[in-house]
């Protein structure tokens, strides 16, 4: 299994293991579990490297002072071989809870001072946790057991460089937010928002050779983790020191582990179980007052939680800008963070949108933070994108120091994807906030660059829609157009664009009278527009642009596939998909980077396989392994990269074919059972020989009915013996066909399954790039083609909107009341039937009345 299903199947059993017990707990459990499990496997690691065999272990007790110490030095604690997690797995039904509960308490005696700050108290939470996973030792231990077995397979290597082991962790906390109601916000930011300040970040601080980073509501750590990773891009990891602090206990012990299990070196990892506003981190002792200063802060802290201000005048923290309402301590994080930034640094914060326009205090703040010039950029974001909350959010970005005297302002409301209930930020959405801010860029209706005189005059109201306008145009409708059925050439130049692309469209499609109007020429618009040369000539000249890709993706993913790092490996190739699409203005380029995203996260997958077990993983296959009656079982076989379809596709195509023409032949038996069915009579239809709803024949009432017309004394039962004789023939050969078929497809499944373990080399980067690189370029060639549709049905709209004219309803009208006028005429009656047509004819306009 990849990291992906591995993950889905154990957030899937995990999600139905807990019961009751509410996921923000039980969170807790299964996480640290996991992280028991990575500490256990990383000692067998550490001395396996140090020439220790399998059979060794069973001497690795806490009497062996010298193996105790070594462990203690180099790995910061000592796991004995009675606790070690594969242990626990071994001893099948031996196994008890008091055996974890036991293995926790050593784990505390067992840490090095020096690794102290990390490990201290790091399981808490777990070992007060077991006694609620059931109300006796049977229960605790069956399901401690069930989790044991749950997380067994995940991988913990140095060798995967954590990424299947973090991936996993973090996808079951998301999952756990999701369902942990409005708890969520207490531990975890979403991923896409996370990776979003982790680029703006990264990008400001990508020059330096070493940096710090500190969250004050660290929560699960995954803003830290998320900065980390980006900013790897640039320099090396263990040049990137780690700061958290968090007020609960339990997410404390979640942000560590997270940090650790990412192979983050212990001695970059400094954390701190405290009340952010009333405790402060006091750090470099060299200055004074003593400060925690790093080059980026980043925080996802509660929304408008209630703080107390009182005696907080003097603190350095708020005394230059003021001090935030009892009531709403946003402010006050916000002041926090920036007092710990260094003077060339950054921070970012995720708010609510009152902090941009509430008065009172928070007024005077948000002013001295403007004419002191910290405010960099204001990202509004879109709605429902945090798990327990409804509540519209921004991010603030912050500096200490800026050369810029204006605010960039951003509306990213209107870019994400549905998600479940919530919304979600997409890889283009997130490229596209980062370009804007890095070039400063204004585009009308989603940012602007906004001067600080102009703040002012808005009396330092910062709410987004006073500076960036993203609703949606209204519909508008011209009186002439709509009542003589013309099109208003204002409307025809808001397509600009196009005309400017393809500049003798516009006559071919529209007919100019002189007038600030023109009418539609043509029927098929479509037909218009991929004829003409001007269109054609774009799609040339897009094709040319790409025509390159293929062979710069395959040296860069085929040629090169043992060394390829997917995070920075997506980047090269957006960018040089961004250069091929400088000069086509029609053609999004972050419709293009999203198209790349989408291909990307399977091809990542790919990678990070051959990351861990090398390109000969390409010629692996693995159990298929699906769920029968609520039990996982094997089900055949499957390649551990490339699809069985994909390689019976291409290189056993005649094995595909011959059992697609037998299955056709089995198909065609439907259409000859039918045409039987329409050979019986009424009666022999409502005899039993067909199903309920006379659609198929029933196999054992038609052998009963056989048998007793094996004497046939009437022409009529003769008829229906041949009937019912050539049905079953007919099925007879139909079985044979399944029969066959079914044995034709058991044999290619052992054929592809050797097919795949014998590649040549050739043939193995040929099928690669069939999986990687043909379904971008399709994607990516589609791009001006969607454009065109796109332009297509504006125009079409447009035809449609004043294809009917109120002058011609008018016109209808008249027409429709004189008809009707001329067939009143030719009717009869009495005297008062006359009369009462006569006052018909007058009220529609015909005849007067008289």
């Amino acid at each position: 299994m990849n990291k992906q299903q591995l993950a889905a199947k154990i957030w899937e059993s995990a999600n139905k293991m807990r019961s009751k017990i509410e996921a923000n707990e039980y969170k807790d459990y299964i996480l640290g579990l996991i992280f028991y499990k990575f500490l256990s496997d990383k000692e067998v690691a550490f001395l396996k490297n140090n020439d220790w065999l399998d059979e060794d272990f069973v001497e690795l007790v806490e009497e062996d002072i010298e193996t105790v110490e070594q462990c203690k030095k180099n790995i910061g604690y000592f796991i004995s071989y009675k606790n070690l997690f594969s242990t626990w797995v071994g001893m099948k039904k031996e196994f008890d809870a008091s055996n974890v509960t036991d293995a926790l308490s050593a784990f505390d005696r067992m840490i090095d001072e020096s690794y102290k700050r990390v490990f201290d108290k790091i399981f808490n939470t777990l070992q007060t946790g077991i006694a609620k996973l059931g109300d006796t030792n049977n229960a605790r231990t069956k399901a401690i057991s069930g989790l044991i077995n749950l997380i067994k397979d995940i991988p913990m290597d140095e060798k995967q460089g954590y990424d299947v082991l973090g991936f996993i962790y973090e996808y079951l906390i998301s999952n756990f937010a999701a369902n942990a109601g409005k708890k969520a916000g207490e531990f975890y930011t979403p991923h896409e928002v996370s990776v979003l300040i982790s680029e703006i970040v990264a990008q400001h601080l990508k020059d330096r050779e070493s940096i710090a980073i500190y969250d004050p509501t660290s929560g699960s750590g995954s803003l830290l983790i998320n900065i980390g990773k980006s900013a790897s891009k640039y320099m090396q990891k263990d040049k990137i020191e780690y700061y958290a602090q968090e007020l609960k206990d339990g997410t404390d012990n979640l942000t560590r582990m997270n940090l650790v299990m990412r192979g983050i070196s212990p001695s970059n990892i400094f954390t701190r179980n405290a009340d952010t506003l009333e405790d402060d981190w006091p750090i470099d002792v060299n200055s004074y007052p003593p400060v925690l200063r790093v080059d980026a802060v980043v925080s996802n802290p509660p929304y408008s939680q209630t703080w107390l201000p009182d005696d907080k005048e003097l603190d350095p923290r708020y005394s230059e800008y003021g001090i935030a309402p009892k009531s709403k301590a946003d402010y006050a994080f916000l002041l926090h963070d920036l007092y710990h930034v260094n003077s060339d640094g950054i921070m970012c914060i995720v708010l609510p949108h009152g902090v941009l326009f509430r008065g009172g205090s928070e007024e005077t703040i948000r002013k001295n933070l403007i004419e002191k010039n910290n405010i960099d950029t204001i990202i509004g974001l879109p709605p429902n994108i945090f798990y327990g909350t409804g509540i519209p959010t921004i991010i603030m970005v912050l500096k200490q120091n800026r050369t810029n005297k204006d605010i960039l302002i951003i509306d990213a409301s209107k870019g994400f994807e549905k998600e479940g209930k919530n919304n979600k930020l997409r890889a283009s959405d997130i490229k596209k906030i980062v370009d804007v801010i890095v070039e400063r860029k204004t585009i009308p209706k989603f940012s602007r660059v906004v001067g600080r005189n102009e703040i002012r005059k808005n009396d330092y109201n910062l709410n987004i829609p006073r500076y960036v306008d993203s609703s949606e145009d209204e519909e508008s409708y011209d009186i002439y157009a709509s009542m003589m059925g013309e099109i208003p050439n204002s409307e025809i130049d808001m397509l600009s664009k196009y005309w400017d692309a393809f500049p003798s469209l516009k006559g071919q499609l529209f007919s100019d009278n002189g007038t600030p109007y023109s009418i539609i020429k043509v029927d098929n618009i479509r037909n218009v527009v991929f004829e003409n040369r001007d269109v054609m000539q774009f799609i040339e000249e897009y094709t040319d642009l790409f025509d390159s890709l293929e062979s710069f993706l395959e040296e860069r993913l085929i040629d090169n596939m043992e060394n390829v790092e997917p995070v920075g490996e997506e980047d090269i190739i957006g960018k040089d998909i961004f250069k091929r699409l400088e000069n086509i203005s029609l053609v999004d380029c972050y419709e293009a980077y999203q198209r790349l995203d989408d291909c990307w996260v399977d091809i990542a997958i790919d990678f990070d396989i051959i990351k861990s077990e090398g390109k000969n993983a390409i010629r692996m296959t693995e159990p298929n392994y699906v769920i029968k009656k609520g039990e996982e079982v094997q089900d055949g076989w499957k390649g551990k990269i490339l699809p069985y379809e994909l390689v019976q596709e291409n290189l056993l195509y005649e094995d595909l074919r011959l059992i697609g023409e037998k299955e056709r032949q089995i198909d065609d038996f439907e259409r000859l059972y039918q045409e039987l069915i329409e050979q019986l009579s009424d009666d022999d239809k409502e005899s039993g020989l067909l199903n309920d709803s006379r659609d198929s024949f029933e196999n054992k009432a038609v052998n009963v009915r056989l048998k007793e017309l094996k004497k046939v004394t009437t022409e009529e039962e003769q008829r229906l013996k041949c009937i019912l004789e050539k049905y079953v023939e007919l099925h007879k050969d139909e079985s044979a066909l399944i029969s066959e078929v079914k044995v034709l497809k058991s044999e290619l499944l052992v054929k592809t399954k050797e097919t795949i373990e014998n590649l040549s080399d050739e043939q193995m980067n040929e099928l690669v790039k069939l999986k990687w690189i043909i379904p971008l370029l399709k994607q990516l060639n589609d791009l001006p083609y969607q454009a065109l549709t796109d332009f297509i049905k504006r125009v079409q709209m447009m035809s449609d909107k004043y294809a009917v004219s109120l002058t011609g309803i008018e016109q209808d009208i008249v027409e429709a009341e004189d008809n009707l006028v001329k067939m009143l005429d030719g009717l009869c009656g009495n005297e008062f039937d006359m009369k009462g047509i006569a006052q018909f004819e007058a009220l529609l306009g015909g005849k007067q009345n008289g």
